[in-house]
């Protein structure tokens, strides 16, 4: 029997995360359909990514661009709601925590359309965090959750989520990462920017609540201006970060190189050359504890503990001397690295994910 399965992205994350297991669902036999919301609408924040996965070119396009959180998710529900009513996939399978998850998670729900969350259970217990509503809310109404560290299937028991609706599969951005680090490796990015491995410090701060408080990243932008006196820290920055930079005029800081928004694989270049990162990104935490690369996450908490408890990020609150400390501890000591072993961020959780869903597609007939 055909089965047919729509999988909505709308920011990078997402893609690279959906990618592995979008390959094996195709791999089982699965007709897939890819809607992009268009919530990230930058090239270098969507489309190029999306060749670089080689993800099939999506089915439907929403375009809903940035604005207000309600009118974001309002414009993914409606957009999604008529694609399910004309096309009536078996499953919706949504990704992360953004958005475009908690929207089309909605219309799908409310349409009797199976909803399936990939990267489930994750909690920051932190509600000033909207990804945290939309990661709380998508859970509650999915019927199949998709787990990549055993924390996440801890968390959704303690809600009363039942065991046979969560499944632990493992981590696909790793996948993604795993896949293309040879040719992000080979790509020539750091000889192209004149970096030399773990001799720089790579920033990546794009969050609202820290960016769009002038003190706030000022008192960020002192650290690293000092840390770049002895070390060359390169900073690409969001579209959203580089606005509020060119307001404060602090793109003209000597001793950090900005740059514009990088493609994935150049950016996974950076992260593994680097002798420390420093982000307020949740895939950054992972991805820089597969590499093995130092991380300092400048935030308050993190939906993301197994990277502090068995990877290599340092949470250190939103506190700027914090970061100091850090950033002086973490560069005193040599380069050299061990990779930490995560259970089950091995390259293989899109195969795992897919014949979760094939078994769950199978049960409901």
């Amino acid at each position: 029997m055909s089965r047919r399965v729509m999988v909505v992205v709308g920011a990078r994350p997402n893609f690279v995360k959906a990618a592995p297991l979008v390959h094996a669902l195709t791999a089982e036999g699965i007709e897939v359909d890819i809607i992009h919301t268009g919530q990230h609408y930058d090239r270098s924040l969507s489309g190029g990514v999306m060749e670089q996965l080689e993800m099939p070119e999506p089915s439907y396009h929403l375009n809903v661009g940035s604005s207000t959180h309600a009118q974001q998710t309002a414009a993914v529900m409606t957009g999604t709601e008529q694609i399910l009513m004309d096309a009536r996939p078996d499953a919706v399978v949504v990704v992360g925590d953004v958005n475009s998850t908690m929207g089309a998670a909605l219309a799908a729900v409310k349409l009797g359309v199976a909803v399936i969350h990939l990267e489930s259970g994750l909690r920051s217990r932190d509600w000033s965090m909207p990804e945290e509503i939309n990661r709380v809310v998508t859970d509650r109404v999915s019927d199949l959750l998709l787990c990549h560290c055993q924390e996440a299937l801890d968390n959704l028991a303690a809600e009363g989520i039942p065991a046979d609706r969560a499944a632990l599969v493992g981590n696909t951005m790793i996948d993604s990462l795993v896949r293309l680090l040879p040719a992000a490796r080979a790509g020539g990015c750091l000889e192209r920017l004149g970096l030399s491995t773990h001799d720089y410090v790579l920033v990546t701060l794009h969050r609202p609540a820290l960016v769009d408080d002038p003190a706030r990243l000022g008192d960020v932008l002192d650290i690293l201006a000092e840390v770049g006196r002895d070390h060359r820290v390169v900073f690409p920055a969001h579209p959203r970060t580089r606005a509020r930079l060119a307001e404060s005029g602090r793109l003209e800081d000597s001793t950090i190189t900005f740059l514009d928004p990088l493609d994935y694989l150049d950016f996974i270049a950076l992260e593994d050359g680097a002798r420390l990162v420093v982000t307020d990104s949740g895939g950054v935490q992972e991805e820089t504890s597969a590499l093995g690369t130092p991380c300092i996450t400048y935030r308050d908490s993190t939906e993301r503990s197994i990277t502090a408890e068995l990877g290599t990020n340092v949470l250190v609150g939103v506190d700027p001397q914090a970061l100091a400390r850090a950033c002086g501890a973490l560069l005193s000591r040599s380069p050299a690295r061990d990779v930490p072993r995560i259970p089950l961020w091995d390259g293989k959780a899109g195969p795992r994910a897919a014949r979760a869903i094939v078994d769950f597609l199978d049960a409901r007939g």
